[in-house]
C-alpha cells in the first residue's frame, strides 16, 4: 500500500513536468507547421465547403486538442499502473474477484470507446450550425456592426436566429451525449452491485478468522479502487482517446490536401522579370464542384505598356481571369501563355513578381498603416519609395491626422489604433499594390463600394500613376473603362467585343448598351 501512495505521488509530478514540456514543444510544432500548411493548400480547398469544414475543425485550437490527447494518453497509463497494481492484491486474496471485474469492465470500454467517436461525429456535425452562430453572435457584439445594430434595432431579431442555431447544435451533442451517459453509467451501476456483492462475500472469511480486519479492510478498498478506476476513471478516458484519435484522423486528412507548389516563395526578385504578353487560347474553366463553365473557349491577348478595361455584367467570369493569372486555379482547359511560355511552366515565385492586385474585397490589416503599404514588396523596404506612393495617392492628409503618423495602428484592436473610412482602406490597399514592383497591376472592382463618380477618379488616378506599367481593370461600371486603351466586354465566358470606348460606341452592341444604361451615373463627366 505505501508503494501506491509513493507510486502516486511520483507519478503526479512526472506527469506535471511531462505535460509542460509536451505543451511548449506542441505549441512550437504544431502552430507553426498547420499555419505553414494551411498557407500551402491549393485555392480550391479554401472555396469546397467540406474542404472547409475540414480546416476550420483541424485548425481550430489544434495545439489544446493535440496536448489534450497526450495528456489522455499519459493519464491512461497512469490509470493501467493503478489497475495492475490494485488486481494485483486482489488476484492474492481473491483472485475470482478480480477475473469478475475485469469481465463486466470490457463492455464498459467498448461502450466508451464507441461513445467517444459518435461524440465527436456529433460536433462535427452540430459545427455547422455552431459557425453560424458563432457569425451572428459576432454580428450582436461586434464593433464593425454597430452603426447599423443601432439603427435597425434588429439584435432581437438576429438574437433569436442565434439561439436556433445554438439550440440546434446542442440537441445533437445532447442526444448522444444522453445515449452514452445512460448506458455507461447504467452499466457501471451493475459493477457497484456486483462490488458490495464480493465485499459481502469477503465477510465470510473474515468472521471465521481467515483474514484478519486489517487485510479485509484492505481487500475492500483495492475493490472499490478498482471498480473506479475501470468503471469510471478508464471509461472516461477512453472516450476522450477515442475523441483524441477521431482529431488525428482529421489531421492526417488536413495535412493530405493537396499543396499549391511554392506556395510560401517570396517573389522573385522584379529585375529578374520581363513582361511582353499574356495570351489566353481557347481557355474553358468551371469551378470545382460546379457543372458550369464560367469561361468557354475563352480567347485574349494582353500586350506590355497598354491599359486595359475588363467589363461585363455580374457573374460573367472577369474575377476567374484574375485567379487563372495569379495561379490560384491550374484545372483549366486550353492554355494561358505568358511571353509565350506556358503559364503552368511558371514557378509560385515568379507569378508573385508579375503580378499585383487589388481585389474587391481587399484586406484590411490591423497594423501599422506604413507596415500596411510596405507588406507590396516583402523583398524590399524602400523609404523613398514608400514616400512616393504615399504622394501619389495624397495620403498625407490621412497621415497627418493620425497619431503616431504612419506608424499609428490601423483598427481598434490595439490601445491607440484608428480606423479609417472605406475611402482611405482603398487607398491604402491601392498604395500596397503601387509599392510592390509588379510588371502587371491588376485592379478587380476593389472600389464597387464607391459611388461611380468616386470609382471612375479613382481608376484615372490610378491609371497615371502606372504609366509604363501594364495595367487591367476590372469592372461592371463603365465609368473608367474610356481610360482604357483597349476594352474586353466580356457575356457568356467569352470575349464578346473588344476596342477603343470610341469603337465600340460606333458598334452598338453590348458595351455600347451597357454605357448608355449607365450614362446617368456619370453626368458630371460625360
Amino acid at each position: 500500500m505505501m508503494l501506491i501512495i509513493l507510486y502516486n505521488y511520483l507519478n503526479w509530478s512526472f506527469v506535471s513536468y511531462i505535460n509542460l514540456k509536451l505543451e511548449m514543444k506542441m505549441t512550437e510544432i504544431f502552430r507553426t507547421g498547420i499555419v505553414e500548411k494551411r498557407s500551402r493548400l491549393e485555392y480550391r480547398h479554401i472555396e469546397d465547403n467540406d474542404s472547409w469544414d475540414l480546416i476550420t475543425r483541424t485548425c481550430t485550437d489544434p495545439v489544446g486538442k493535440i496536448n489534450g490527447g497526450f495528456e489522455n494518453v499519459l493519464g491512461a497509463i497512469n490509470i493501467v499502473v493503478r489497475v495492475f497494481s490494485l488486481l494485483a492484491i486482489l488476484i492474492t486474496q481473491v483472485w475470482w474477484a478480480a477475473l469478475v471485474i475485469i469481465g463486466i469492465s470490457v463492455p464498459l470500454f467498448l461502450l466508451a470507446v464507441k461513445g467517444g467517436k459518435a461524440t465527436y461525429q456529433a460536433n462535427k456535425e452540430a459545427e455547422k450550425h455552431t459557425r453560424r452562430a458563432t457569425y451572428l453572435h459576432n454580428v450582436l457584439t461586434g464593433r464593425d456592426n454597430i452603426e447599423e445594430r443601432a439603427l435597425f434595432g434588429y439584435t432581437e431579431n438576429l438574437n433569436g436566429k442565434w439561439f436556433d442555431k445554438y439550440e440546434e447544435a446542442r440537441k445533437i451533442n445532447l442526444k448522444v451525449t444522453l445515449k452514452y451517459f445512460i448506458r455507461i453509467k447504467g452499466s457501471s451501476l451493475i459493477t457497484v452491485v456486483i462490488s458490495i456483492f464480493i465485499i459481502g462475500v469477503l465477510l465470510f472469511p473474515l468472521s471465521d478468522g481467515a483474514i484478519t480486519p486489517g487485510m479485509f479492510m484492505g481487500l475492500v478498498t483495492a475493490t472499490l479502487g478498482l471498480i473506479q478506476m475501470m468503471s469510471w476513471n478508464l471509461s472516461w478516458i477512453t472516450s476522450e482517446l477515442a475523441k483524441s484519435r477521431e482529431y488525428l484522423k482529421d489531421l492526417t486528412a488536413f495535412m493530405e490536401l493537396s499543396e499549391q507548389e511554392g506556395a510560401l516563395d517570396l517573389p522573385e526578385e522584379t529585375e529578374k522579370m520581363s513582361f511582353e504578353s499574356i495570351e489566353f487560347c481557347n481557355v474553358s474553366f468551371r469551378y470545382p464542384g460546379t457543372d458550369r463553365d464560367i469561361l468557354k473557349n475563352f480567347n485574349l491577348k494582353i500586350e506590355k505598356d497598354l491599359h486595359y478595361a475588363i467589363v461585363g455584367i455580374n457573374g460573367a467570369g472577369k474575377t476567374t481571369i484574375t485567379k487563372l493569372l495569379t495561379g490560384m486555379y491550374d484545372n483549366f482547359e486550353g492554355e494561358i501563355k505568358i511571353n509565350n511560355k506556358s503559364i503552368r511552366e511558371y514557378k509560385q515565385a515568379e507569378l508573385k513578381a508579375i503580378f499585383s492586385v487589388v481585389y474587391q474585397d481587399f484586406a484590411k490589416y490591423y497594423i501599422s498603416l506604413k507596415d500596411n503599404i510596405l507588406l507590396g514588396d516583402v523583398n524590399h523596404t524602400d523609404e523613398d519609395k514608400l514616400s512616393d506612393v504615399v504622394s501619389l495617392l495624397e495620403l498625407e492628409e490621412t497621415i497627418a491626422k493620425l497619431p503616431q503618423g504612419m506608424d499609428t495602428y490601423l483598427g481598434k484592436i490595439k490601445e491607440g489604433g484608428m480606423d479609417l473610412s472605406g475611402g482611405e482602406w482603398q487607398r491604402v490597399a491601392i498604395a500596397r499594390a503601387l509599392y510592390h514592383p509588379a510588371k502587371i497591376r491588376i485592379l478587380d472592382e476593389p472600389t464597387a463600394a464607391l459611388d461611380p463618380v468616386a470609382e471612375s477618379n479613382i481608376y484615372e488616378m490610378f491609371g497615371k500613376i502606372s504609366q509604363g506599367k501594364s495595367t487591367i481593370f476590372i469592372t461592371h461600371r463603365l465609368g473608367a473603362a474610356k481610360l482604357a486603351d483597349k476594352i474586353i466586354v466580356i457575356h457568356d465566358g467569352a470575349v464578346a467585343e473588344q476596342g477603343s470606348h470610341e469603337k465600340l460606341m460606333t458598334l452598338g452592341g453590348i458595351y455600347a448598351e451597357m454605357f448608355e444604361s449607365q450614362r446617368s451615373w456619370y453626368q458630371c463627366e460625360v
